[in-house]
């Protein structure tokens, strides 16, 4: 017995990390009868087409929302009321129109007053990713085990918000429903303050001028590169994050940079007990992290350990 799939036709607008993963995981799981892609770049949709990963490729927006039961748009924050006004009108009633952008309330306000009062406007933001974009770096199993965080309007339809709920665990992800603004202030200091700091400390090690950058490559510990890691992701995505949740940045900006000042003067006086006290603290938010499942306690120092190499190869 075949079971149908939860939506006839899902067009993705944009196609990078985020839009590949849902693409193959879609496909894989049987959850779209029919997926249809767009993107800006002719040479992004050529090579989304040769991918194969989708069933069609189209050229507009507009021609890839038409007669959609869900519509996702995998661009950056900055782009979507623009891709909102530009897909409004061929839009089908009764269309779950989504996105996947890292921050919230600033997508629900370019987005809302654009889209016709017929469609179900339902935001989410899938907690996971990897440095790589562009079509080629999507993979199925990103999502899974991963948390989908959907933030629905005051007044959208419940049933429309569970039956994307319902699609993101078909995708392998956890789901957890919040206000758009709670949203943008948890996101703020778990995601977005963690970037601005990363690109911080690479860029102060590319600006040095008593370590040559020869050094600073070869001799990289493991928290440095995690730091470069953080720092190689898409440049054009994370400035709209900035731009578009500077508030709770700001605040979170804020929060850390008063427990900086703490540590340096912890440091300056020599005081080993406040710094024992500090670490010790924050090394059970890593073990919370392992508890449920959000990473594991394998180690890794910037190289595959030969039983995960083994399995890549298999």
């Amino acid at each position: 017995m075949t079971t149908a799939p939860m939506f006839s036709k899902v067009a993705l607008i944009g196609f990078g990390l985020i839009g590949g993963s849902i693409a193959r995981g879609a496909r894989m799981q049987g959850l779209a009868g029919e997926i249809v892609a767009t993107a800006r770049s002719a040479a992004t949709r050529a090579r989304v087409a040769e991918l194969g990963v989708v069933d069609r490729v189209v050229e507009t927006n507009a021609e890839a929302v038409k007669d959609a039961d869900l519509v996702i748009l995998c661009i950056p924050v900055g782009a979507c009321g623009e891709a909102a006004q530009e897909i409004a009108h061929n839009l089908k009633p009764g269309a779950i129109v989504s996105d996947v952008g890292s921050v919230k309330a600033a997508v629900v306000r370019a987005m809302a007053e654009h889209l016709p009062s017929t469609v179900h406007f339902v935001p989410a933001h899938p907690v996971a990713g990897t440095e790589n974009s562009g079509p080629d770096s999507g993979f199925a199993e990103l999502f899974i085990n991963r948390w989908c965080i959907l933030t629905p309007p005051d007044g959208t339809d419940a049933d429309a918000t569970e039956k994307l709920a319902a699609f993101w665990r078909g995708l392998g992800a956890n789901v957890e429903i919040m206000t758009p603004e709670h949203h943008d202030l948890v996101l703020a200091v778990t995601s977005h303050l963690p970037h601005l700091i990363a690109y911080t400390i690479v860029g102060t090690a590319e600006e040095l001028e008593g370590v040559t950058r020869s050094e600073v490559l070869k001799f990289s510990a493991g928290g440095f590169r995690d730091f470069t890691r953080i720092a190689a992701s898409d440049p054009t995505m994370w400035r709209d994050v900035f731009l578009n949740n500077k508030d709770a940045v700001l605040e979170m900006l804020g929060e850390f940079q008063e427990d900086l000042s703490k540590l340096t003067r912890a440091i300056r006086r020599g005081d080993g007990e406040g710094l024992f006290e500090h670490f010790s603290r924050t090394r059970t938010i890593r073990r919370g992290i392992l508890d449920i499942g959000q990473d594991e306690a394998a180690p890794d120092f910037g190289r595959k350990q030969p039983q995960l190499a083994k399995k890549a190869a298999e």
